[in-house]
C-alpha cells in the first residue's frame, strides 16, 4: 500500500528538479523493487539528465515488462547510447505513434539508412492534421536527409530541388539546403545559402548569445570547406580566425574543422606539421561519430599525410592488420580505401612500372581485393597500357566465376567494377565485349530484389545496337522492368518502343502516345543555322530524303577555289625564288623530257630524233640494232642455232 501511494504521489507531483525525482523514486523502489511505475518515472528523469547508461541499467533491472511499458523511452536510451540496431528492434515492438515514428526516423538517419528516414518524414508530412505544428522540424530534417542521400550517391531518391521562400526563413533549413547543393558540387550556390544561414543565425532573437555561437560554428566550418573547394585560399585563411576549434563540443565537427584548417593553411609545405594537425583530434564515439563517407575522406587524408611523412612501414603494418580482419571481395569504400593506402605504402612513393613491380605480387596473393585491383588498373592506364589493365580485370573476374559464394558473384557483377572494365573496352573499341558483359550483368541482377537501374539501362541501350532478335527481345524486357520501377521514365518507354518496333509493332503501338511528339523534340532546333553549316534540306520524295540524310552526315567537298593556299617554309624555297614569277610547270621533269630541251651536236640531235614518238624511223638504225642483237646471242624469246644443234661424233 505504501509503494502504491508513493507511485500515485509521484505521478501527481510537479517536481522540477530531476535529481529530487530520482531520489523519491529510489525511496519507493527501496520498499518495492518491482514498482514498475517508479521505475518508469526514474527512467524519464535519468533521460532528462542525459544519463542514458544509467537508464539502461534500470531497464535491465525491470525486465521485459518495463521495456514493453516504456518502449519509446527504451528505444531512445539505446539510440543515445549508440546502440542503433537494438534501438531499431525495440521500436519495432513499440505501439505505433507519431513520437515513435520521429524516433525511428532519427535512428535510421544516424544508422545511415537515409532512404528509410526520408520515407518516414514523407509519411509524417503527409498527415497534415497532425503535422501542422511540426512543419518547420519536418522541413529541416527532410532537407538534411536529402543532403545525406546526395552525399552517398543516391540522388534518385532526393525529393528537394531548390528551397522555397519559407525554407529560406530558417537558418537550419537554409544550412541543410546549402549542404545539398555542396553535395551536388554546386559550391557557388552553396556559398550563397551558407551566407544566408549565417546572417539569419546572427540576427535571430530566439537564440541566446551562447546558442548563437554554438550554431554558427558548424556553419563556419562548412563555409571553410566550400572556400577550399573553390580555391579561395585567402578568404579561407581569413575565415579561420572566426573558428575556435576548442570550443566545438562535438568531436566529429572538431575533427572536420581541424582537417579543413590544416588544408586551408597549406600545411603540406611541411608534411610533418600536416601529419600532426591531421592526427591531433581523437575519434568520436556513439552518436557523435562521423558518417562513413565523412570518415572515409578523413581517413584518406590521414593516410596521405602518413605517406608524405614517409611512414611507409607503419602504414603497411596498420593497414595490413585492418585488412586481415576484412573479408574479400568487399564493395565497402572503407575497406577498398585501406587496400589503396596499403598499395601506396608498398610502392614507397614510386609510380609507373616501378610501383607496379611492388604491387603486382600483392594482387597475385589477393586477387579478390577490388581496391588493389583498381589501383593496378589505374597504374596501367596512366602508363598507356590498356591491354594489361583489361587482362588484370578479366583475371580477377575469372577467380570470381569459379566461386559459388553469393558475395563473389555480387562482386563479379559489381556495377562499379564493370563500369571500369567497359571504359577500358571502349578505349580499345571492343564493342562485342561491351555488349556481352552488360548482357551477363543484366541477366544476373534481374533476379535480385533491387537491381541497379543504371546498369540495366546501360545494358538495354547496348543491346539495342544488336541485329539479333534475341538481344532486342532482352532489351525490351529490361526497359519494361525499368518502366515498372518508375512509370515516369520516358527513356524506358522509348527504349521499349525502339526494341520491339521491328519485332512486333502491335505490342508498342499503344505506347506511342506516351512519348513526346517530334515537334516538341525539335522545337529549339535552328533550321537556318543547320542549313548554313552545310546540311542539305530534306526533299519531298523518299529517295531524295534518304540521299539528303546521307549527305547531311558528310562535309561538302571543297572546290578548288575554296582551298586555302598551302604554306611552304622558306628553307625549302630556292635562293633565287621570286614570288611574282610564275614557276615552270615542267620543273619536276628530267631535263631531256622538257619541251624547252634542245640537244647540242650531231649525235645529240640524232638521239633526240630517234626518241621522238611518231617520227621517221631510220632503216640504218634498225639494221645496226639487228646486227648487235645477233652478236649478243639473239633476242626476243627465240633460242640460238648453237643451242639447237644435236650432239654427235665428230
Amino acid at each position: 500500500m505504501v509503494a502504491q501511494s508513493l507511485s500515485s504521489l509521484l505521478q501527481r507531483a510537479t517536481i522540477d528538479d530531476h535529481e529530487e525525482v530520482i531520489q523519491s523514486c529510489d525511496g519507493a523502489l527501496a520498499k518495492a523493487k518491482s514498482d514498475i511505475t517508479a521505475q518508469h518515472i526514474k527512467i524519464i528523469a535519468l533521460l532528462k539528465l542525459d544519463r542514458f547508461e544509467d537508464s539502461l541499467r534500470v531497464f535491465e533491472t525491470g525486465g521485459n515488462a518495463l521495456k514493453e511499458r516504456a518502449g519509446l523511452e527504451y528505444g531512445y536510451a539505446l539510440y543515445k547510447s549508440g546502440r542503433l540496431e537494438e534501438a531499431t528492434r525495440a521500436l519495432s515492438h513499440t505501439s505505433a505513434s507519431r513520437g515513435a515514428s520521429h524516433l525511428e526516423a532519427q535512428v535510421s538517419y544516424r544508422a545511415e539508412k537515409f532512404r528509410r528516414a526520408a520515407e518516414i518524414y514523407e509519411e509524417l508530412h503527409r498527415d497534415t492534421a497532425s503535422s501542422s505544428h511540426e512543419e518547420n522540424d519536418l522541413s529541416i530534417n527532410s532537407w538534411a536527409t536529402d543532403a545525406q542521400l546526395q552525399w552517398i550517391g543516391q540522388s534518385e531518391y532526393v525529393r528537394h530541388e531548390r528551397p522555397s521562400r519559407e525554407d529560406l526563413e530558417s537558418f537550419e533549413t537554409a544550412y541543410n539546403a546549402a549542404c545539398l547543393n555542396i553535395a551536388k558540387g554546386a559550391f557557388a550556390q552553396g556559398e550563397v545559402l551558407l551566407n544566408r544561414a549565417k546572417n539569419i543565425c546572427q540576427t535571430s532573437e530566439d537564440l541566446s548569445p551562447e546558442d548563437r555561437a554554438s550554431e554558427l560554428l558548424p556553419i563556419t566550418v562548412q563555409y571553410l570547406y566550400v572556400l577550399i573547394r573553390q580555391g579561395k585560399i585567402e578568404e579561407a585563411d581569413a575565415l579561420i580566425k572566426d573558428i575556435s576549434v576548442d570550443n566545438i563540443p562535438e568531436f566529429s565537427t572538431r575533427k572536420i574543422a581541424r582537417n579543413n584548417i590544416a588544408l586551408a593553411r597549406q600545411a603540406a609545405i611541411n608534411p610533418y606539421l600536416l601529419y600532426k594537425a591531421i592526427h591531433e583530434t581523437p575519434d568520436a564515439t556513439n552518436n557523435d561519430r562521423l558518417f562513413d563517407f565523412q570518415s572515409n575522406a578523413l581517413v584518406g587524408n590521414a593516410h596521405a599525410a602518413d605517406l608524405l611523412a614517409l611512414k611507409y612501414d607503419g602504414m603497411i603494418r596498420s593497414t595490413g592488420k585492418a585488412l586481415s580482419k576484412s573479408s574479400y571481395p568487399s564493395s565497402e569504400a572503407g575497406t577498398n580505401l585501406l587496400s589503396v593506402s596499403n598499395a601506396a605504402a608498398h610502392a614507397k612513393g614510386q609510380t609507373g612500372p616501378k610501383a607496379l613491380k611492388q604491387i603486382l605480387p600483392l594482387l597475385e596473393r589477393r586477387p579478390k581485393d577490388l581496391g588493389l585491383l583498381l589501383t593496378v588498373v589505374q597504374l596501367y592506364v596512366n602508363a598507356g597500357n590498356t591491354s594489361s589493365a583489361i587482362t588484370a580485370v578479366e583475371r580477377s573476374l575469372r577467380s570470381f566465376e569459379e566461386s559459388v559464394s553469393e558475395t563473389d558473384q555480387d562482386a563479379r557483377f559489381n556495377p562499379g567494377l564493370l563500369s571500369a572494365l567497359i571504359s577500358l573496352y571502349q578505349l580499345e573499341g571492343r564493342k562485342p565485349q561491351i555488349r556481352s558483359t552488360l548482357a551477363q550483368a543484366a541477366a544476373y541482377w534481374r533476379g535480385k530484389p533491387e537491381p541497379p537501374a543504371s546498369l540495366l539501362r546501360a545494358a538495354a541501350t547496348s543491346l539495342l545496337h544488336s541485329d539479333e532478335p534475341s538481344d532486342l527481345s532482352t532489351a525490351g524486357d529490361l526497359f519494361r522492368s525499368l518502366y515498372q520501377q518508375d512509370p515516369t521514365d520516358r527513356v524506358a518507354i522509348a527504349g521499349y518502343v525502339a526494341s520491339q518496333a521491328t519485332l512486333d509493332y502491335s505490342r508498342v503501338e499503344s505506347q506511342l502516345d506516351r512519348l513526346p511528339e517530334v515537334n516538341e523534340l525539335v522545337a529549339d532546333v535552328d533550321i537556318s543555322a543547320l542549313e548554313a553549316t552545310g546540311i542539305q534540306p530534306s526533299a519531298s520524295s523518299t529517295a531524295a530524303a534518304a540521299a539528303a540524310f546521307a549527305g547531311a552526315r558528310k562535309r561538302a567537298a571543297a572546290t578548288k577555289d575554296d582551298r586555302a593556299p598551302k604554306r611552304v617554309r622558306k628553307s625549302r624555297l630556292p635562293k633565287d625564288y621570286d614570288p611574282a614569277k610564275k614557276p615552270d610547270p615542267e620543273r619536276w621533269l628530267p631535263l631531256r623530257d622538257r619541251s624547252s630541251y634542245r640537244p647540242k651536236g650531231k649525235k645529240g640531235k640524232q638521239r633526240a630524233a630517234e626518241r621522238t614518238q611518231g617520227g621517221v624511223v631510220s632503216e640504218k638504225a634498225d639494221d645496226s640494232a639487228a646486227q648487235s642483237q645477233q652478236k649478243a646471242g639473239g633476242g626476243g624469246g627465240g633460242s640460238s642455232s648453237k643451242k639447237n644443234k644435236k650432239k654427235g661424233k665428230r
